[in-house]
């Protein structure tokens, strides 16, 4: 009997102590989560990501799951674009949203027309106004998804019914050129304002950027890759097609800044996977 109750006793110590290490376990996990989220800004604004020619939701998913797990957000939603512009949203996001992504997919992923991408975008947005009442929006892009945006800002960025930009991120833009499509190896070059020295459609007709940005506070990050192979690209974009966005933009935006990628983490297809990236575009977007 003396024995039972000593191992009796002993049980319930240990019951004790596992409850205890396991409250304070919970308690510096949420500590620890709580903090994670203070070095965030909380925003309503969502940020929408927008994948490039025959890209999925897979293209951005990593930047998408980093931006997750370090706790920007909680609230991710995808806006299935149909050929014919239905949005159907999958998910919810919730009132009190912090932060919340959306992940635009075109089921024609392959359509090079601008302007219908654009009209697209536009759809995206008015389906997120009319349900949940938004008022601004970040963006993201990777290759088309750039250009498909900027005609956005030209077709619709002085409509002011609609939502309106307050940050962009653009990855590997194509503004003014692909290799091998129309543009040779290393042979186009940007100036210190990333005026290129031919200038290849669409990008004559980009030059009208500069008018939408003006006074509208919009801050611009743009990041680019060079696998360092001699082409001055990331296999597919030059550097010099994706810093000439700097000469479309001018002094417009409330801030520009480029970050340039090297190596083979930084081509084309791979860029948006790099873990460096994902932490220059959390920071901009979302760091207090």
């Amino acid at each position: 009997m003396k024995k039972m109750k000593i191992w009796m006793s002993s049980l319930i110590i240990v019951v004790i102590m596992v409850g205890t290490g396991g409250m304070a376990f919970a308690q510096k996990q949420g500590k620890s989560n709580e903090t994670a989220h203070t070095n965030f800004i909380n925003a309503h604004t969502p940020t929408l990501f927008l994948h490039g020619t025959q890209g999925t939701l897979n293209s951005l998913s990593y930047l998408i799951d980093q931006a997750e797990d370090k706790g920007v957000t909680k609230d991710v939603i995808i806006a299935h674009v149909a050929k014919d512009g239905t949005v159907n949203l999958e998910g919810n996001m919730s009132e009190d949203a912090i932060n919340p992504i959306i992940q635009i997919e075109l089921e024609d992923n392959e359509n090079m027309d601008l302007n219908q991408n654009a009209k697209w975008i536009k759809h995206v947005l008015t389906t997120l106004q009319n349900k949940y009442h938004i008022q601004s929006f970040n963006f993201v892009g990777h290759s088309m998804g750039n250009t498909s945006f900027a005609q956005y800002m030209l077709n619709y960025g002085n409509d002011t019914s609609l939502p309106q930009l307050k940050k962009q991120v653009n990855i590997s833009g194509p503004y003014n050129g692909v290799l091998g499509m129309n543009e040779s190896i290393n042979e186009i070059e940007v100036d210190e304002q990333g005026k290129p020295s031919r200038m290849i459609p669409p990008y004559q007709g980009f030059l009208k950027l500069k008018e939408v940005y003006k006074g509208k506070n919009i801050e611009v990050l743009n990041m680019y890759g060079d696998i360092l192979d001699d082409t001055h690209s990331d296999g597919v974009v030059s550097v010099s097609s994706s810093k000439s966005l700097k000469y479309l933009l001018g002094d417009s935006p409330k801030s520009y800044k480029e970050i340039k990628y090297e190596g083979d983490n930084a081509q084309h297809s791979a860029i948006h996977d790099n873990p460096d990236v994902a932490n220059d575009l959390i920071s901009f977007l979302w760091d207090t």
